[in-house]
């Protein structure tokens, strides 16, 4: 295959145990290889390939809706989480930050009936918009220069070697689908998320308040991606603590686990020397961006 195309890494271990890990699964006779049928990756989403802070981007699209029909209609303001948000309830929204099962559904339920009725390019065409006029409170920049170049060039350099790629976050599946396939290269299909159940009503399909199946989060998230490629994924990346923003919540225990589990770690201070798509942020981290 030539020189490894990873540009955006720096040569350290990280990058070796990825080249290392990708060429064996590619060579028939060594101990590390895998089929092509079982070359199946798979991706978070959120602070995966973008930022994640302060706040998903998904977030402000989520809670502009929930505020709509909140000042359509007051009453809302005695359930969740509607009350934390006529409230500005923090507690609520670190719960939720931190996946409280009782947040969450809450949460889930009320997305759900926001849109229920919504046909799919109803959903897709409001999603459109507020992805055009996004932009980071940081950065000042709208989604797409918030991809970090070095997972799309490692989305490239498993796909010369035969792997699928899937996406696969706790956020809606209909919404990334809106920008997976110019932002990511991702065919609509390999995107896996939380998502609606859907009905066929007078000749159209619309959205359902009901969730078809789990939120993707957690334990959630193998499922979907079972139940989507019908195979586990032999390779999967998940975001660390360590970046443009700190993450310190659980950052213990999620070291301790990869070291436990002999999982590769990424640093975006130390293993990448490129972050952003966009020009504006391509300096290598510094300490007041980790």
């Amino acid at each position: 295959m030539g020189r490894t195309p990873l540009e955006s890494w720096n040569d350290g271990a990280a990058k070796q145990a990825i080249v290392g890990f990708v060429t064996s699964a590619a060579t028939e006779g060594s101990p590390g290889f895998v089929a092509p049928r079982d070359r199946v990756a798979v991706f978070d989403n959120d602070g995966t390939l973008w930022t994640e802070k302060p706040a998903p981007v998904q977030t402000a699209f989520v809670l502009g809706k929930l505020a709509e029909r909140l000042e359509a209609d007051p009453s809302l303001a005695r359930e969740r989480p509607y009350r934390a948000i006529a409230d500005r309830d923090e507690s609520y929204f670190r719960a939720l930050n931190d996946q409280d099962p009782d947040a969450v559904a809450s949460m889930a339920e009320a997305v759900g009936a926001a849109w229920e009725g919504t046909t799919f390019g109803e959903f897709e065409a409001e999603a459109a918009r507020y992805l055009a006029s996004w932009r980071h409170e940081r950065f000042g920049v709208p989604y797409s220069g918030l991809v970090y170049r070095p997972m799309l060039e490692l989305f490239d350099y498993l796909r010369a070697y035969g792997w699928r790629l899937f996406v696969c976050s706790g956020g809606g599946r209909d919404f990334m689908r809106v920008i997976c396939e110019d932002t990511w290269g991702l065919p609509r299909e390999n995107v896996i998320g939380s998502a609606p159940e859907f009905a066929y009503r007078d000749g159209v399909l619309v959205r359902r308040a009901a969730l078809h199946g789990p939120v993707a989060l957690g334990p959630g998230k193998p499922e979907y991606v079972l139940a989507r490629t019908g195979r586990l994924p032999g390779f999967a990346a998940g975001n660390d603590d360590v970046r443009e923003y700190a993450y310190t919540d659980c950052a213990e225990r999620a070291r301790a686990t990869a070291e436990r589990s002999g999982w590769t770690t990424v640093s975006v201070k130390n293993d990448w020397n490129v972050v952003f798509t966009e020009r504006f942020a391509q300096e290598k981290p510094s300490a007041s961006h980790q």
